[in-house]
C-alpha cells in the first residue's frame, strides 16, 4: 500500500468532526477550487465466501467523491487531489481531496503525514482495539462445553 493509499484510507475512516479539528490545528490554509463535485453516487460492493472464494456482488453503497486543485500555485500543473468517503458527506470528501492535493507539495507532505495522518491513525487503532476487546468479551468457546451423556 502506497503512502497516498494509506492516507486516503485513514482520512476516509476518520469521523468528519475529528478530521476537521485536526486539519484546523495543522494550520495549512491553501486556496483551492473544486474541479469535480462533491458528487454522491453508488459503488458496487463485492464479497467472497470465506474471504477466499469466488467474488460475488454483495450490494451497492452510497459514495461521495470530490476533486480539488490548489489555486495558490504559480506553476501550470498545480496539485490535483481526490477524495472518496462512504455515505453522503460532501464536506468530508472535499476535505480529503484538499489534504491529498496539499500532500503532493513537498513542503507540506511531512507536516500532513506527521501532524495529521499519524495522530488520526493512532486514534483509529485505539478504537479498533477497543472494538476488538468488546467483541472478544462476547466470544463463546464451544469446545469447553461438555455434553451430558
Amino acid at each position: 500500500m502506497t503512502d497516498s493509499q494509506r492516507r486516503q484510507r485513514i482520512l476516509a475512516l476518520t469521523p468528519w468532526e475529528r478530521l476537521a479539528e485536526h486539519w484546523e490545528r495543522l494550520g495549512i490554509r491553501p486556496g483551492y477550487r473544486c474541479v469535480r463535485g462533491p458528487e454522491v453516487g453508488m459503488a458496487m460492493v463485492r464479497g467472497r465466501m470465506g474471504g477466499t472464494g469466488r467474488a460475488f456482488n454483495l450490494g451497492e453503497m452510497t459514495l461521495t467523491r470530490a476533486s480539488v486543485q490548489l489555486t495558490d500555485e504559480v506553476v501550470p500543473d498545480a496539485p490535483l487531489g481526490h477524495g472518496w468517503v462512504k455515505g453522503r458527506h460532501a464536506r468530508h470528501a472535499e476535505l480529503i481531496a484538499l489534504v491529498d492535493a496539499c500532500a503532493q507539495r513537498g513542503d507540506w507532505a511531512v507536516a500532513i503525514d506527521e501532524g495529521l495522518v499519524a495522530p488520526l491513525d493512532a486514534a483509529l487503532a485505539v478504537e479498533r482495539d477497543a472494538h476488538g476487546r468488546q467483541a472478544a468479551a462476547t466470544r463463546v468457546d464451544f469446545f469447553t462445553l461438555v455434553r451430558g451423556e
